[in-house]
């Protein structure tokens, strides 16, 4: 019996955690049913290495933005200079960007402003955003609809740990949410409840690797081949087979990132 495919949306293989055995960490993600990565890039000025990660590995693509914990510290991007990266045929997303009033409430304004430069980069790329989103529901919510009003664009929340309310305004909107190792924790029901009303064709999985590693293993360093463990708790709150839920992810997958596909 074969292996279900699944895809890791979102992680940092760039991250010094792997620097010792990337390749081993890419082969477990293999042998657990990964088939392909996206390694996020999350300061401008580290995305030659995150670049050099993606063309060493087939299975590994990237997405590249500024974090918005690093908004205040970093230099503020430009629509340019992110669409001229995207250029590159391995590079499948802008982000991860958003807002995060949690850790930086401080740099608000940079961060929106940040936010609306790099949602004007996936419009004109086309490509989808990718959303960090911690303790600014409100301002998330209203940005994200006031940029979809001007034009089109399409979105991933990633690692969705927010409000029901965030998620239908996104949901609305026609963007995806991404489940993480924190959906599988056993406290985190009413997270999973969120996640199994949304439409099943929105649903991406991630790990967020070296972070928010799942059940077995939570409290250890995550890494790509645990998608499939989080995939699995997924799987059981949309009460679907595993095989059909991670079908459906790859397709979801496929949909929203179409330059990795």
């Amino acid at each position: 019996m074969s292996t279900p495919e699944i895809t890791d949306s979102h992680c940092h293989l760039d991250f010094p955690d792997f620097a010792d055995e990337l390749p081993d960490t890419i082969a477990r993600a293999h042998a657990a049913g990964v088939t392909k990565m996206v390694t996020i890039c999350t300061k401008l000025r580290l995305e030659p290495q995150v670049r050099a990660i993606a063309e060493a590995h087939p299975s590994v693509f990237y997405a590249a933005g500024t974090h918005p914990m690093s908004a205040a510290d970093e230099p503020m991007a430009t629509v340019d200079e992110l669409v001229a990266l995207a250029q590159h045929p391995k590079m499948v997303g802008i982000g991860e960007t958003g807002l995060d009033y949690y850790y930086t409430v401080e740099s608000k304004d940079r961060q929106q402003e940040s936010l609306r430069i790099h949602i004007e980069a996936a419009r004109q790329t086309k490509l989808p955003l990718i959303i960090h989103a911690r303790a600014a529901d409100y301002d998330m919510a209203r940005i994200l609809a006031e940029e979809y009003a001007k034009d089109a664009y399409t979105c991933v929340m990633h690692c969705f740990s927010s409000s029901a309310e965030l998620a239908q305004a996104a949901l609305d909107l026609g963007f995806y949410l991404s489940m993480s190792g924190i959906a599988a924790f056993p406290k985190s029901q009413d997270l999973r409840d969120i996640f199994a009303a949304a439409p099943r064709d929105r649903i991406l999985v991630e790990t967020d690797a070296p972070y928010l590693a799942p059940p077995p293993h939570r409290g250890k360093r995550n890494e790509p081949a645990y998608t499939a463990h989080t995939a699995r708790i997924a799987a059981e709150a949309f009460g679907m087979d595993y095989a059909d839920f991670a079908a459906q992810t790859q397709a979801n997958f496929a949909r929203l990132f179409w330059k990795a596909a």
